[in-house]
């Protein structure tokens, strides 16, 4: 049996969430994401030695820039967790899902319509 996640979001593969930038993260608000969610490797298990928690102190500065600018920080999420968990994997997706529902539609978000636009970037490692 496949463990299927919500078909509104978009998943993008990256080598290390470490080499995910703050400006990526803030482009995918720009470009109508209305929430992204980073999901990188257990804390002490990255294959980069410390590529993850580069990350989260990014993602935390990520938080701090939105509340300044008056989004929610609930659009940014980072979590750690192993690619073989792919159980807890689809309960983290639809739990982001869900704070995205709750919070609408990004401020950000070009399109014109009111319809809340579901589409959560993911960023995966392998």
């Amino acid at each position: 049996m496949r463990i299927q996640y919500p078909t509104n979001i978009r998943i993008i593969r990256t080598p290390c969430t470490g080499k995910l930038e703050v400006e990526y993260f803030m482009k995918a608000f720009e470009n109508g994401a209305d929430g992204v969610l980073i999901a990188g490797c257990e804390e002490g298990g990255c294959h980069f030695i410390e590529g993850n928690l580069l990350a989260k102190r990014r993602v935390n500065y990520t938080r701090e820039l939105l509340d300044e600018l008056g989004l929610s920080p609930e659009r940014i999420r980072m979590v750690n967790i192993s690619a073989a968990m792919a159980r807890p994997f689809v309960d983290i997706v639809n739990d982001m899902v869900e704070t995205i529902k709750g919070l609408g539609p990004s401020p950000l978000n070009p399109k014109k319509d009111n319809q809340p636009n579901t589409n959560t970037t993911l960023e995966i490692t392998k």
